[in-house]
């Protein structure tokens, strides 16, 4: 047993210099992983010129950018948390039920086809954004589209 108790320090560092006034103030996203990785897709769909610019401006920053680029990183954030918005207030059960389901299986998308399936129907028909996979091949069905999802533990087999 060791001789001294340890010490821990439970304060929050908070670092309080304030940011320029050329840099738009904005909220936090504040969804924790589930939620984010639930959404991706569609944040991805209606923030991908948003999405460009900033990457964009990182590359010719060649990794110095964190202030020049800080206006478009801020419209990346205020765009996804409008897109999370929109679902919460349109596709609120379907939202929260493949979310949780992914909480619930390690972030594993094939263990929870079935409500991504109804998430992402209600995402198109209430909000227009589809889920498409960047580099998928354009002659396959995407693996979120195809009915018999293989290695699932859930739900083996045909999901309906």
């Amino acid at each position: 047993m060791a001789a001294r108790q340890p010490r821990f320090n439970q304060a929050v560092l908070i670092d309080t210099t304030p940011l320029p006034d050329s840099i738009p103030k904005v909220d936090e996203v504040g969804a924790s992983s589930a939620p984010l990785m639930s959404a991706s897709y569609f944040i991805g769909a209606r923030c991908k010129d948003y999405n460009d610019d900033y990457m964009l401006c990182k590359t010719e920053a060649h990794g110095k950018g964190e202030f020049d680029c800080m206006k478009e990183g801020r419209k990346v954030t205020r765009c996804a948390a409008s897109v999370l918005d929109d679902i919460t207030k349109n596709c609120l059960q379907e939202f929260r039920n493949h979310w949780q389901c992914l909480e619930d299986n390690n972030q594993q998308l094939w263990q929870c086809r079935k409500w991504e399936w109804k998430l992402n129907g209600c995402v198109y028909n209430k909000l227009g954004l589809e889920k498409k996979i960047p580099g998928a091949p354009e002659h396959e069905i995407p693996v979120h589209l195809r009915k018999r999802q293989i290695y699932s533990q859930n739900e083996p087999g045909v999901i309906t």
